[in-house]
């Protein structure tokens, strides 16, 4: 006799809405929405990513932006708490070729949709992702409004061209802790299919600046033999300096987040009087962008950035290759070069992926070595900072 399939979590969907999408580029489209109902407008970008579409979606760093999913079939693993990377939800979309809302896996505990009205987020799906793929590849990452209210194309172009584009909103004070927090999550153990809690009172501290930063670079540092306090985007250096000073503290996290890294200026001023001492500085994404631009070397915006959980890196210290996460529309000038040693490479179009500054302890990576996209050789720079930490005086 067949085993049949427990068909007891399977949910079906109402009947969806028309959703109407009109891009900067003069495209207008009707799908389906089996998100929130109402509008929103933001910059579209693709991931390439087979898997892992809760963690992308609840990435910090897509505030302010719609996600296209490579990947046709999105939903059938269902959502749960513990693959989130965040609490919320900051972009403002996702966009499907086809959404699922049958889910079948034994950690899920809901359906996408549902998560998505939850949160106030648009859900957009029967589109063909393949051509909307295809014009960001040509044309860039750009602009668009969906509604489920307004379905005249002239209304919604106004609408869009009267908006701000990516580049000129902060996006960070949304993302950013509001107060200061002891992190007591290490990495997940498929043994107890959980967390592992950390006790970490007696180990070396570091202040992890939350510019939306994902809970799984936490989970490492704490991993990596580290007490990790988290602190709001609006720090002081001298408040930092003075605990560095005070030895409570051995070094500082610069984390992942969203938007246009020149926006920070303020931010970007506190990170370069930390420069100026000798705390161990260590940044991962937009941290990595930051860091570049206190050091007086701009960054620059990709054509359709990086996006996806496939992208090969070549470490130049090592010669090995590294397959990586990836999520970030900025890049690091190569005339960084003369100030620091590059440690990292994309072997797609020759990026810099990560730098270690000269007669200084800091460095930084551009991808995520926490998100561990089936190899995990790149979880080691968590250990290299724990390092550099404890050998402060």
């Amino acid at each position: 006799m067949t085993q049949q399939a427990d068909f007891k979590n399977a949910q079906s969907l109402p009947a969806l809405k028309d959703i109407f999408l009109y891009f900067e580029s003069g495209v207008f489209l009707q799908a389906l929405s089996f998100g929130a109902e109402g509008s929103a407008i933001g910059e579209v970008v693709f991931n390439t990513s087979l898997c892992g579409y809760e963690e992308i979606i609840t990435d910090p760093s897509y505030a302010g932006q719609f996600i296209t999913f490579c990947m046709p079939e999105i939903g059938i693993v269902g959502v749960n708490k513990q693959d989130k990377e965040s609490k919320e939800i900051f972009c403002k979309g996702v966009i499907v070729s086809q959404y699922n809302n049958f889910y079948s896996n034994f950690r899920a505990q809901g359906d996408l949709s549902t998560l998505l009205k939850k949160h106030n987020i648009i859900g957009i799906c029967n589109l063909d992702t393949r051509a909307l793929v295809k014009m960001l590849r040509t044309q860039g990452s750009m602009m668009m409004i969906a509604s489920t209210e307004i379905s005249d194309k002239e209304t919604l172009e106004t609408l869009l061209k009267s908006s701000p584009s990516i580049s000129e909103q902060n996006l960070i004070p949304e993302v950013s802790t509001k107060k200061p927090y002891i992190h007591k999550d290490g990495v997940f153990s498929f043994e107890s299919m959980d967390y592992e809690c950390i006790d970490s009172t007696k180990r070396k501290k570091i202040l992890a600046i939350d510019f939306g930063i994902k809970r799984n670079i936490l989970n490492e540092l704490t991993d990596a033999g580290l007490e990790v306090e988290v602190i709001p985007h609006t720090f002081s250096a001298d408040s930092v300096l003075k605990r560095f000073e005070s030895k409570e503290i051995g070094g500082v996290f610069l984390s992942n987040g969203p938007g246009d890294p020149l926006m920070l200026e303020n931010e970007i001023a506190q990170i370069r009087a930390l420069i100026d001492s000798q705390i161990p500085l260590f940044g991962i994404c937009l941290g990595h962008q930051l860091l570049a631009i206190a050091h007086g070397f701009d960054t620059y915006k990709l054509k359709f950035g990086h996006h996806g959980a496939n992208h090969p890196v070549k470490n130049t210290l090592t010669g090995e290759v590294e397959i990586t996460s990836q999520n970030h529309n900025y890049s690091v000038p190569d005339s960084i070069e003369s100030i620091a040693e590059v440690t990292h490479r994309n072997l797609f179009d020759g990026t810099i992926e990560g730098v270690r500054y000269r007669n200084k302890p800091i460095f930084s990576l551009q991808h995520h070595p926490e998100s561990s996209p089936g190899p995990k050789e790149a979880r080691s720079v968590f250990a290299e900072f724990a390092k550099a930490v404890c050998e402060t005086r």
